[in-house]
């Protein structure tokens, strides 16, 4: 079990985020243009702010889900495991922990018995040799599954809970091929059981303005919440979420489709989504204090993702060189990003 000095301080990294923000933001903004609406995209309707978060023990609200009228809140950080329960205020009204010091805990879903599901997965440094699902069962009962990667280590932040209860982990990719991942064999409590890749998400710049990283930011993806009716999913970046129907508890054959993508309102680190209780509205918020839970709804029709989830091979040259081509901005504001969080963390590093 890592400890409290293993652990990552978020904060730290946040503070290494603001280094990368002017120089990735800057180099980003220089080499890509703004996308531009296409063509007979019809205006969704205006988000709305259901309340705002002020609670100190949500600075870095990272995972939110929504339960009937109230809300299920994550910290990124922390000496336990804790979920919040908000009230339709966003004030809190309960608690449940459990006596574990999670590593980076990123993301929350529901399972079918009600169970609350923590994912443990943030990995900054690439360094960790196995991740965390946490559960937290009604009853006030705890259960900690680990989990290895096929491929080596990858920072995640968002879960995706199938309505049949089997867990998905999204990779947080800067060049936006982010990875999807299920476990590969029967969970065991207090044991280790590997991971498979089953899915490709790819995303691309979108234009939309938000995040920590400049333009990489609409690269990353934070956060992940299925439609409590099992209707759909929804992954986010720090920017855009993408919205795809879903049939039963088939994730991937979800994910294959073209989704919807949804501009989201600007916010200086968004991670959090969930779907509201009439599971055709998105909920999100962000990091930071005070922080609005911002009801987005999503369109019947909107700007598709440009490559839906796949194993296809990657671009030719034509595609990485023809004029206006979104893809070396992208390679230069997750190259510029990369660089800068590296050389910012190397200086926060020295004494």
């Amino acid at each position: 079990m890592p400890t409290q000095a293993d652990r990552p301080r978020s904060r730290a990294w946040g503070r290494r985020l603001l280094v990368a923000t002017a120089l990735a933001g800057g180099l980003a903004s220089a080499s890509a243009p703004p996308a531009a609406a296409e063509e007979g995209t019809p205006a969704a309707p205006a988000p709305t702010v259901r309340c705002s978060v002020t609670d100190e023990r949500l600075a870095e609200l990272s995972g939110l889900v929504v339960v009937g009228d109230q809300m299920l809140a994550l910290n990124d950080g922390g000496s336990q495991v804790t979920v919040h329960g908000l009230d339709s205020a966003c004030r809190v009204v309960d608690v449940q922990t459990a006596a574990v010091d999670p590593f980076d805990p990123e993301d929350l879903g529901v399972g079918p018995g009600g169970e609350v599901w923590v994912a443990d997965t943030g990995d900054n440094n690439t360094e960790r040799s196995t991740i965390a699902l946490h559960v937290l069962r009604p009853g006030g009962a705890a259960a900690l599954y680990r989990l290895t990667y096929p491929d080596g280590a990858h920072d995640a932040e968002a879960l995706l809970m199938a309505p049949d209860g089997t867990p998905y982990v999204v990779t947080k990719e800067v060049l936006g091929s982010s990875g999807v991942y299920r476990p590969a064999a029967p969970l065991v409590d207090g044991g280790t059981v590997p991971l498979e890749r089953v899915a490709t998400v790819n995303v691309t710049l979108t234009g939309t303005p938000g995040g920590p990283v400049g333009r990489a930011g609409q690269l990353m993806i934070t956060g992940g919440a299925v439609a409590s009716d099992g209707s759909a999913l929804a992954l986010r970046t720090y920017t855009d979420a993408y919205v795809w129907p879903l049939s039963g508890s088939d994730v991937v054959g979800a994910l294959g489709g073209t989704p919807v993508r949804v501009a989201l309102p600007d916010s200086p680190q968004g991670e959090a989504i969930s779907f509201a209780a009439d599971s055709r509205t998105l909920v999100v918020a962000s990091e930071g204090l005070p922080s609005d839970v911002t009801e987005v709804p999503v369109p019947g029709q909107a700007t598709a993702a440009p490559a839906p989830a796949s194993e296809t091979a990657g671009p030719g040259l034509a595609a990485l060189t023809e004029e206006g081509s979104p893809l070396p901005a992208a390679l230069l504001a997750a190259l510029g990003a990369t660089l800068v969080v590296w050389v910012g963390s190397r200086i926060l590093r020295r004494p």
